[in-house]
């Protein structure tokens, strides 16, 4: 009877320190309380069929609304009927319009390939120079008219799993030439009980924060692995000034051609 007292209060303070939104928009809002994001608006889309980003991104974004003041809204895929969340629908990603006035997009979607309409919204984000963040599969988060999005925002695509999928780990190891980067303040300890990606088309225009060191097991304390598989190691985490290209030249895989803007927000983690 105790433990059960103590599990209703704990779900009842919890309301009352966080009270995100979800109405009939079918996106999730956290307003900010006081931090120095207050007044900073971050969108946050989920869309993936398998690392359960939808999960993620909202924990995510409780971090940063609560403990940091951003407002964040996030974004998910929907059943073809719009009756429950549905990471398997590619088709789908509401609320797109969100973005107009957003200040930093965090994206981890997986093969989406939404409708036009809505995506002109993202397309404007991205003509306008703001941020972007990347999450995991965001490389290869888009099919068709914008598969450009990973090469060409991120500096990236779908090159593999380097690492044993679903058998080994990955063990962040910070770059040495760039420690003292701002970014990487305060970061120690990174493991992720997922294998790392191959990554082989980043150019020199990019900065690498973090190494992924593959693991013995997808135990957080597994040693890394010897051999050619961490000689190198494949850059993890990084930053990099993004290219926005004219509509008739936009990338599609690693082919690129006339540049229009240029723009240091990119950012892959």
């Amino acid at each position: 009877m105790r433990q059960t007292r103590i599990y209703y209060l704990c779900v009842a303070l919890l309301a009352c320190f966080a009270t995100p939104t979800f109405g009939a928009e079918k996106f999730l809002t956290l307003r900010g309380k006081d931090g120095p994001g207050k007044g900073k608006k971050i969108v946050l889309i989920s869309g993936d069929q398998e690392y359960r980003s939808e999960e993620v991104m909202p924990m995510l974004a409780k971090i940063l609304s609560q403990h940091h003041g951003f407002d964040c809204v996030v974004l998910f895929s929907w059943s073809k009927d719009a009756a429950h969340i549905d990471p398997n629908n590619g088709a789908s990603l509401e609320g797109l319009e969100q973005l107009d006035d957003a200040d930093l997009m965090i994206c981890a979607t997986r093969f989406r390939t939404p409708p036009a309409a809505p995506m002109e919204s993202f397309d404007k984000f991205l003509d306008a120079g703001k941020p972007v963040i990347g999450m995991r599969t965001a490389t290869h988060g888009f099919q068709g008219k914008w598969a450009f999005f990973g090469m060409q925002i991120l500096g990236e695509r779908w090159d593999g799993h380097h690492g044993g999928h679903k058998q080994q780990g990955c063990r962040g190891v910070v770059e040495e030439a760039n420690a003292k980067h701002a970014i990487l303040r305060g970061v120690r300890d990174v493991f992720a009980a997922s294998d790392v990606y191959g990554v082989s088309h980043l150019q020199a225009e990019s900065t690498i924060l973090l190494r992924g060191a593959v693991t013995e097991s997808l135990d957080p304390t597994s040693e890394p692995i010897a051999g050619k598989k961490n000689d190198p190691m494949q850059p993890l985490a990084w930053i990099r000034p993004f290219h926005r290209e004219a509509e008739s030249g936009r990338m599609t895989g690693n082919q690129s051609r006339r540049k229009k803007k240029r723009n240091r927000s990119g950012c892959k983690l």
